[in-house]
């Protein structure tokens, strides 16, 4: 029984020396940029959404098929009243676009929703890449 509880009391001792070196090699540098979302458009290709930035406002597009898919780049999370949000939370993974989180309000009647004229061309706001300024 002596041996068994030392056995136990030195596995546990060693373990986390060998989990530590061997996670070391996968190691990920992750971080993620928020910024304060004034409209959100919805259309048929996405929603574009208009934030702030350091300088000003800026416009980016959120493509539809990153909602829908089951390991999607974006997620949608709808909130009620609150001053946290409407937020846009960017993550990045070793420095490459990982996913999107938009935080916006459930209520589509809420200010923080816009609506696009008809015959507004959007396409230019739905690109291959994902860079959002700050």
């Amino acid at each position: 029984m002596k041996k068994l509880i030392l056995t136990l009391i030195f596995m546990a001792i060693i373990t986390p020396i060998f989990a530590q070196n061997s996670s070391s090699g996968n190691a990920h540098t992750f971080y993620y940029i928020n910024v304060r979302v004034e409209k959100i458009y919805p259309s048929h290709t996405g929603y574009i959404v208009l934030y702030h930035t350091q300088t000003g406002t800026a416009l980016i597009g959120l493509p539809n098929p990153w909602f829908r898919e089951a390991a999607g780049m974006a997620e949608l999370i709808r909130l009620g009243a609150g001053s946290d949000w409407p937020s846009m939370t960017v993550f990045y993974v070793d420095g490459e676009f990982s996913f999107v989180r938009l935080y916006i309000h459930r209520n589509r009647g809420h200010e923080s929703w816009g609506s696009i004229p008809m015959g507004f061309d959007v396409s230019r706001y739905f690109g291959d890449t994902f860079e959002i300024q700050h």
